[in-house]
Formats: structure tokens, sequence, C-alpha cells
């Protein structure tokens, strides 16, 4: 079994909601990539009685703890006091800390507050983490069951911290057997539907499934434990991908560097050395954005108001049948230009249906190829926030459904 480690968070700051914590998002990602076992993450404020009970807990259920924040200089950073007091240690004044403390304040040509000397005080026995980018060093020691990483709560302090010592000391203390990940990603469908349409696929009992669901995509993720036959992995994962149809725009995993959308359409776009020129409405200037400085996509153009669009481009506006609008549009952009395609996004509704989150546009996507239209309609509510970043996603959807199936 994979040893088991929590994630302890320390600051009023964090528990209050004034600071989210995104430290322990990143060092879970990384330490359940290693081989272990996360089964707690825990947030505390700056009571130093809670500190000291909780250390004390963990150190009698956890393998391992990292710790951030409550490293700093002022009156509520506890951190090493707490440590020393739960497990009858005295803090020790480490000169060489000191001296690295106060060289950071010279080399700014600062003068060092008398209480940066606190940061030089560690409990009796700890190991020094030196900290080259703030002045905060953190502590590494055994208490109990547990091994214990103390670092800053500073992410950028925490992240280099973590790189260059915690995780090297962390495969070298303990036996790690990390399991495999697979993240199947899609567009256009939500969890539940994903769940009853591989509902009929056995998944093994050792294999974990789950879902993720972010404003960009939907991931069904697999665990596989360690020692998972690879042929296995794939098969199954390639069987749920089957399943799943085009909806599915990337596997992460399987070898293949993968990403975003985005991330997939440029791969297919510079593959084929293709370049883009896009019309968008509903998207408002997103669809593009999330294209920026990507070479093939030689122009763009954004109007809130269809009859703009149809004066700007010399055609007439349907309103009672905006695909052939499209269809229009993108022939006049495809014959003014140089692009290789051209991918036109209109909708149907007025600015209060667009603003209202109970109500749905209607979303018509035409994508203009070498061999002709390909077209999509999607129905899209929610916020307005939403409605734009599913308009900008679904009509790249269609741009990155026609590439994968041209590969084909």
């Amino acid at each position: 079994m994979n040893p088991t480690l929590e994630i302890f968070s320390q600051g009023e700051e964090v528990v209050t909601g004034q600071t989210v914590d995104t430290n322990a998002a990143w060092l879970s990602e990384r330490v359940v990539a290693m081989g272990f076992n996360v089964t707690r993450h825990t947030a505390v404020g700056d009571k130093l009685e809670d500190l000291v009970a909780l250390l004390r807990e963990i150190s009698v259920r956890a393998d391992c703890c990292i710790c951030t924040g409550g490293l700093g200089p002022t009156s509520d950073d506890l951190t090493a006091e707490a440590v020393a007091q739960a497990f009858d240690l005295r803090l020790e004044f480490d000169a060489l800390a000191f001296e690295q403390i106060k060289r950071f304040f010279t080399l700014r040509n600062r003068n060092m507050p008398e209480s940066n000397r606190k940061q030089a005080m560690f409990p009796k026995g700890a190991e020094r983490i030196d900290n080259a980018w703030g002045t905060a060093p953190g502590f590494a020691l055994q208490a109990g069951r547990c091994w214990f990483a103390f670092m800053p709560g500073v992410p950028l302090e925490m992240r280099h911290l973590f790189l260059e010592f915690v995780q090297p000391a962390l495969a070298s203390r303990f036996i790690l057997r990390p399991g495999k990940l697979i993240a199947i990603k899609t567009l256009g469908m939500g969890e539940s539907a994903i769940q009853e349409i591989i509902s009929t696929i056995e998944i093994p009992a050792q294999v974990q499934l789950g879902f993720r669901a972010s404003p960009d995509d939907v991931q069904t993720k697999l665990f596989f434990p360690y020692d998972y036959p690879e042929a296995a992995i794939s098969s199954l994962a390639s069987a749920i991908a089957a399943a799943l149809g085009d909806h599915v725009f990337a596997v992460d995993g399987l070898g293949q560097a993968s990403g975003d959308l985005v991330f997939t359409v440029d791969q297919l776009m510079t593959a084929g050395k293709y370049t883009l020129a896009v019309a968008e409405t509903a998207s408002q200037g997103l669809l593009a954005a999330k294209c920026v400085g990507l070479p093939w996509l030689l122009e763009t153009r954004y109007e809130q108001s269809l009859q703009k669009l149809g004066q700007k481009l010399g055609i007439t506006i349907n309103t009672d049948n905006l695909q052939a609008t499209a269809q229009a549009a993108a022939k006049e952009i495809k014959r003014t230009g140089d692009a290789d395609f051209v991918l036109v996004q209109l909708y149907a509704g007025d600015v209060q249906t667009f603003h209202d989150k109970d109500q749905a546009i209607i979303l018509y996507n035409v994508l203009l190829a070498g061999d002709g239209f390909h077209q999509a309609i999607h129905s899209v509510a929610g916020p307005i926030k939403r409605k734009q970043n599913q308009a900008a996603l679904l009509a790249l959807d269609l741009l990155r459904r026609y590439l994968q199936h041209k590969e084909l």
C-alpha cells in the first residue's frame, strides 16, 4: 500500500477565504503522481492550540505531512512554536539561517527588522530547508510516525522549496509505487450523460473512476494501480473513448502530449499547415483571444450586430435562416482573404435573451473548408460569460472535429 500523506495549510486568511489555497492543489497533484495516497487537506487559522492539536493528530495517523504557511516574522506566524510545543522540543537559534535572512535584506539595500530573527528559530533536531527566494526558510523533522516538511505559504517560494528539497527527500525516504492516471477529455456532454453512456463498459474494481467538470471540458478519469498491465489500461481507455465518440478531443496519460481544446486544434492546424479566418458574434472576441499568438489564425472579426456584419461583408442577413447567412458570410470572407478555412459563428436570440441566464441562445457554427461546408447547431444557456465561453469552444470544436476526421 502506498504511504499516506496529508497537506496542512496554516493561516487565518486561508480559513476565512481571503486567500485561495492554491498550494494544496498544486502539492496534491505532484505527490499523487509520485505515488502517495493523499488522505486529507486541512486548514487551520492562527491559533496556537489548534495548530498543536492538529500536529499531534497527524503525527500518529499519517506517514508524511506537507505544511505551508506560518513561517513569517510576525506574531501570527506560529508554525515553529506550535511544532516545538506539540512534540516537546525547544526552539534553537540557527546562525546560518540568520545570516541568509540578513543577506536577503542587504542585497536589497534594506534594513532587517529585528522581528525577522524569529525566522531563524527551529525546533531542536529539525533540518533546515534553505530559501533563496524569500526570508522564510523551511524545516523538516520526524515526529512519531510522520515525516513533516514545513514550507512558506508564498506559492513561488513554496514551489521552489518543494521541487529542490522536499520532492527529492520524499523519493529517498519512501517506497513509492505511483499509479497511472488517464483523463479522457470531452466537450459538449455532461457528467451524467457520460456516466450513462459508459455504464455498459465493465470497469474492474481496482480501477477508480471519477469525473471532473470545468468551464472548458469534462474529464472522465481512470486511476489504475501501480502494477496494472499497460495493455489493459490502453484497452479500457480506448473503449471508453470510443463510446464517447466525437465528443472526445484528447486523452491524457497514454504517451502523447495533451492539453486543452486549443492545444489540440493548434497541433492539428500546425501539422496540416492550415490557416484560419474567423467571424464571431456570441463569443465576442473570446474565440480569437483563446488563440492569441497562434500563427495560423490569419484574421478575426467580431460584430455584436448581425446587420453590421452583413454591411461590412456586403451580404444580406436572413434572420429566418442563419445557417444560410453564415454560409454566405464564410464564402465572402474566403473570397477576399487567404485563409484555408473560414469559421463563422452566428446566434439567434436578442440582447435580452443573451443576458438572461434562464434563456438559451441558438448557435449556428459554419466551417468552410476545401470540400465544402460543415456545420453544427447548439443550444447554450446560463450566465452571459458561460454563453460567451461555450460559444467560443463549440466553434473551435467544429474545426477540431473536421480536422480529426480528416486525419482518419
